[in-house]
């Protein structure tokens, strides 16, 4: 939902690289139905003025037209909360009706106002165009925040303590409980059990990560840890660089917004397509093209069936873009062998199995054999590395049986 909110602007701020503080880049208004960006006078002024992403919202005076189909620039949306953020703020906004309240009771512009500040990428969003005010928190044990979490899970009303607690990990994408914590150099993002998971899904989330690790894809660094007997997954930020006088912000942009699409578009995001981009967008388009296969590959062969557009992203420098580190690596659930990637691989296939990805090889300038040898050489590490894994994560016996030869390497991936 856009319009009819308690809200008719924001203005979006932007960490330009290199710089602690945020600076105003322009403001976000309504029109008809959908939300419009214009620069303000004074960021297109700015000698290291950069485009919030270009080419959505290259750096020209007026109000920016929206790409087709869209309702507001996907660059911008990138940086409002996702299903937990809007939990969070749901039940903040509507107490006990949060538990059944649909995320579009609320709209875009309450969602970005009313989230933390400390958001994935460097915009924020703030009622002045001149006076940045952090919505920040103090600092809360992880015990606090497992016990807000699950009271937002509840449709429970959180306390004024355990409100400002959560609201800071608000903005934070993805549908699963979590939470932001820092220390003096790095940033976190905790991720919570749920209540509804039928199994350790955060231990699950861990040997995936660490895996993904040992195959040799770029991954953010997670560690498992535990508060009041819970399991906690921490996945290190890579959007954040500790400066000697604050924080530097990395600009992000999601594939969803690489492929100009938003949310209801997001069932024809295809790798093809965001191959096609990297070769002309990207540093290192080779490379990166590598790297994107691989991910694919090794999201077959661990059950990742989650790897929706917004799970794939770019840090942008105002000219090129770079892959991210990968994240939001997870099994999902399955009951039998036959499965589907939510992105598709190549024309309208999206099998989960590896004979599509070698099929799609040479959209990565791959050839049969180099695609045959990564997936190969993966399915022997996953193998070879399952056990050491496994207990590094003190997973039982039971969840290991669950996910082995279901989730991790199941016989589907292997058919023709």
């Amino acid at each position: 939902m856009i319009s009819n909110g308690a809200y008719t602007e924001a203005f979006v701020w932007i960490w330009l690289p290199g710089h602690t503080e945020p600076v105003v880049a322009g403001r976000l208004t309504h029109d008809s139905s959908n939300l419009v960006f214009n620069y303000g006078k004074s960021y297109l002024a700015r000698q290291n003025a950069m485009p919030v992403y270009e080419p959505e919202l290259p750096l020209k005076p007026g109000t920016l037209p929206l790409l087709e189909g869209l309702s507001m620039p996907g660059c911008i949306r990138d940086g409002s909360p996702d299903a937990w953020g809007r939990r969070v703020i749901i039940n903040k906004k509507l107490g006990l009706a949060g538990a059944k309240a649909n995320t579009a009771e609320l709209d875009e512009l309450t969602y970005m106002l009313e989230s933390g500040s400390d958001r994935i990428g460097a915009l924020d969003f703030q009622h002045s165009a001149t006076e940045y005010v952090p919505r920040m928190t103090v600092n809360a044990t992880l015990e606090e925040l497992l016990e807000s979490a699950e009271r937002v899970e509840k449709g429970i009303p959180l306390t004024p303590e355990l409100d400002q607690a959560l609201q800071h990990g608000s903005s934070i994408g993805g549908a699963r409980p979590k939470a932001l914590i820092a220390d003096e150099a790095r940033k976190y993002i905790a991720k919570f059990s749920s209540s509804a998971d039928l199994y350790s899904l955060v231990k699950a989330e861990f040997i995936a990560m660490r895996l993904a690790k040992r195959v040799g894809l770029n991954v953010a660094p997670v560690s498992l840890t535990q508060s009041a007997g819970k399991d906690v997954l921490l996945v290190e930020r890579f959007d954040r660089k500790r400066a000697k006088n604050g924080w530097e912000r990395k600009p992000m942009v999601s594939a969803l917004t690489l492929l100009g699409l938003d949310e209801m578009m997001a069932r024809y995001a295809s790798y093809e397509v965001l191959a096609e981009i990297i070769r002309h967008r990207f540093k290192n388009a080779s490379a990166t093209l590598r790297e994107l296969y691989s991910r694919l590959v090794f999201n077959i062969l661990c059950g990742n069936t989650d790897d929706h557009a917004r799970n794939h992203a770019a840090f942008w420098d105002g000219d090129m873009l770079t892959l991210t580190p990968a994240y939001d690596i997870c099994p999902q659930g399955r009951t039998g062998n036959e499965a589907s990637q939510a992105m598709l691989i190549s024309g309208n296939n999206r099998m989960s199995q590896i004979a599509s990805c070698i099929e799609a090889a040479p959209h990565f300038l791959l050839t049969p054999n180099e695609a045959t040898e990564i997936a190969e050489k993966q399915r022997q590490i996953i193998e070879e590395s399952w056990t050491i894994v496994c207990d590094e994560a003190s997973l039982s016996k039971v969840d290991r049986k669950l996910l082995w030869g279901r989730q991790f390497l199941n016989p589907y991936a292997f058919s023709e």
